[in-house]
């Protein structure tokens, strides 16, 4: 395996990759790797490597093309590939907008149960995006809190760096997608008397604090 083949995929997956690059061929058979890899904000080297699997399996075809460059094209096997996986990938948005709307609203609810009027999400992300469209009488979404955020607006919500930033809040709901169990494990080390309320979507096992430890 070459070094270029060991470049980890990372956020995107192996599906949203191989998609990314069907399209790129479908809609312009001249495209060059380099471009492929800017479009899709992935690795030069990865891109190289997900071209050459896609020929491998048969879903793409490569013909020499004036002025040394190559040209792609999608074989009758790549066009079905690039509908099955639209359809897989439709399907896993529709399915994660559905629970993550469901999940923030009873996230939104149990703050009003418990009379928390004050929101803040706590990562800027589609599930915060997603949070933000949701309701709840009696509680109201006020900030995001993101450390790494350089944006100064979310979802029309501003963007603060800290929770001494947010102001006055109740409790937060956790919407970091990227790495979820660590951001709430920070939370529950340095800010242990702050009330966190995690969707399940996340999967993170959730840490016993001061308040609940022996609950």
């Amino acid at each position: 395996m070459t070094d270029s083949e060991r470049i980890p995929v990372g956020k995107a997956d192996d599906a949203e990759i191989t998609l990314g690059i069907l399209n790129a061929i479908h809609e312009n058979e001249r495209i060059t790797q380099r471009t492929v890899a800017q479009d899709l904000g992935i690795a030069l080297g990865l891109a190289n490597s997900y071209l050459k699997r896609c020929v491998k399996k048969g879903l793409v075809k490569v013909s020499q093309a004036p002025a040394n460059r190559y040209a792609y094209y999608l074989t009758p096997q790549g066009f079905s590939e690039k509908s099955r996986l639209t359809a897989e990938y439709l399907s896993d948005s529709f399915r994660f907008f559905r629970d993550a709307r469901s999940q923030c609203t009873e996230a939104l609810q149990e703050a009003q149960r418990r009379g928390w009027g004050r929101i803040a999400l706590f990562g800027a992300s589609e599930l915060a995006e997603v949070a933000s469209l949701c309701e709840a009488p009696d509680v109201e979404i006020i900030a995001v809190v993101d450390p790494d955020s350089a944006q100064a607006s979310f979802a029309h919500l501003r963007v603060v760096r800290n929770l001494a930033e947010a102001g006055d809040i109740d409790a937060l709901i956790l919407t970091a997608l990227a790495g979820p169990q660590e951001a709430y494990e920070m939370l529950a080390r340095d800010h242990p008397d702050t009330h966190v309320i995690v969707p399940k979507l996340l999967r993170v096992s959730e840490i016993p604090t001061p308040e609940n430890a022996h609950a």
